[in-house]
């Protein structure tokens, strides 16, 4: 129930299991990744063998779900990994994980506002209408902020709609070339075959792969809303990873039998931009290919509308923790959304985007390359401490869980995110586009912003051990 005064707690038993995975899939932005980020993946990575590299990263995330979900019902309010990590490993660890976290989503909006700029901007040249790339980020970013302060429901209606079409296209080209049969080589297991899957690249795959994950665990931070969140967060969770998992490793395959196992890499290298529109254009017509440009532009816009929700939860939590300025932690009247923090994280976005456009950065190059690099690196840091802290958690806890769910699940899933930090670690670069130092930082700079929280949470327990021994209740 809302609460009437404009204060407290989010509007409970607004949203279900559908609602819960749009926001989810609509934060994996299907369209932006597949036609955005696979591309150099199989221009720079291993070739025919990426729709099998989406399986491993698909089981890596269902492997870190099983401890993830089996908090849930022990986790309340809207903290996300900040509740996670504070329960199992003390509230220190937990603000340098909220930290980590914030870093994350704030950078992978920053870089979507800025990829959609760059594509509208492109739209809308081609019509007569040639305007600044950081007013066409200044423009939607009002729009999402003044949804993301309606219901939640209005906001995941909406999500919906923008990802069922981009699913419904790509589904269609997919169809397309299976009814086609395939390419040269006909229809073959090509791409799940382990000689093609565990070629040399698959370490610099997995930097696109694993970035096209980015958001699916935010589930729990809807827990506060879901109808029966005990039910809903964990159902929601193994879905939108399957989910996600079959439609990328599908689509994947499914080029790579149009183009050929042995000519895929070829390809990409050719044309990245054209890589999958060449295929739309010869197999459904150039209807299609004006339909993926639009269809792009409502995948980046859900996938902002996902992360501004996301963010805002993530406010309102640390404000009710009074981490934050409290006048964050306060809800909508009506439409029991935390609009305050809404308006705050606009401000911010439109500052950095004020920032960067003063500085003339271009705004895929170094905006969207560098955001995207910092946004995956902060992501697996958080996972990792969140898998860590599920296994001290449940050690602590009474409870009639299996070893398997509480204890190997999580310590396999903390170890595969290790390895995945090394990974993209080691090949930031790639990522971003960029040796500049700044980006060959990045690994330091998100665990310097984790010890950052940490340092922060304990000099407050020192000069205010009151308010340190609160945080996490504020939702019991």
């Amino acid at each position: 129930m809302t609460d009437v005064t404009g204060e407290g707690r989010l509007k409970r038993n607004s949203i279900g299991t559908a609602h819960i995975i749009f926001f989810v899939v609509a934060a994996a932005a299907p369209m932006t990744a597949v036609v955005g980020a696979t591309p150099p993946a199989f221009a720079f990575g291993n070739g025919a063998g990426v729709a099998g590299s989406f399986v491993l990263a698909g089981l890596l995330y269902l492997i870190f779900s099983v401890g993830y979900t089996a908090m849930t019902p022990y986790i309340s309010g809207a903290g996300g990994f900040y509740s996670y990590v504070s329960r199992g490993l003390g509230s220190a660890a937990g603000i340098g994980g909220a930290l980590m976290a914030l870093m994350a989503y704030f950078a992978i909006q920053i870089a979507i506002y800025a990829l959609f700029a760059v594509f509208m901007s492109g739209t809308m040249t081609s019509l007569g209408i040639d305007l600044p790339w950081w007013v066409w980020a200044l423009a939607v970013l009002v729009v999402v902020v003044l949804l993301g302060r309606r219901n939640i429901v209005i906001s995941g209606r909406v999500l919906g709609v923008c990802m069922i079409a981009e699913l419904l296209i790509l589904v269609l080209l997919d169809g397309a070339i299976v009814l086609h049969g395939g390419g040269p080589d006909g229809l073959t297991l090509a791409g799940f075959r382990p000689s093609e899957v565990f070629s040399p690249g698959l370490g610099v795959t997995v930097v696109f792969v694993l970035g096209a994950y980015v958001g699916f665990e935010a589930t729990a931070i809807f827990a506060e809303e879901a109808h029966m969140p005990e039910r809903t967060i964990p159902r929601a969770t193994y879905l939108a990873v399957i989910l996600i998992t079959l439609f990328y490793a599908g689509s994947t395959w499914a080029i790579t039998q149009y183009y050929g196992a042995s000519a895929v890499q070829g390809a990409a290298e050719a044309s990245l931009e054209g890589f999958y529109f060449d295929a739309a254009a010869n197999l459904l017509g150039p209807w299609s290919v004006q339909a993926m440009n639009i269809l792009l532009l409502t995948s980046l816009f859900a996938c902002l509308l996902s992360f501004h929700n996301t963010l805002n939860r993530y406010f309102y939590t640390l404000a009710s923790e009074n981490l934050l300025w409290r006048a964050m932690s306060k809800v909508h009247v009506t439409h029991g959304s935390p609009h305050i923090a809404g308006v705050v994280q606009g401000t911010l976005v439109a500052i950095i985007i004020g920032t960067a456009a003063a500085a003339q950065a271009d705004p895929y190059t170094v905006v969207f390359a560098w955001m995207s690099g910092l946004a995956v690196l902060a992501i697996l840091g958080v996972q990792v401490l969140v898998s860590v802290s599920v296994i001290t958690f449940f050690r602590k806890t009474e409870h009639r869980l299996s070893g398997l769910r509480v204890l190997v699940a999580p310590a396999f899933a903390a170890i595969g995110l290790i390895g995945a930090y090394i990974l993209v670690s080691a090949n930031i670069s790639l990522l971003t586009g960029s040796h500049n130092p700044i980006v060959l930082s990045f690994p330091i700079i998100v665990a310097g912003f984790g010890l950052l929280g940490v340092v922060m949470a304990l000099a407050l327990k020192r000069s205010n051990p009151s308010l340190y021994d609160g945080l996490g209740r504020s939702f019991e």
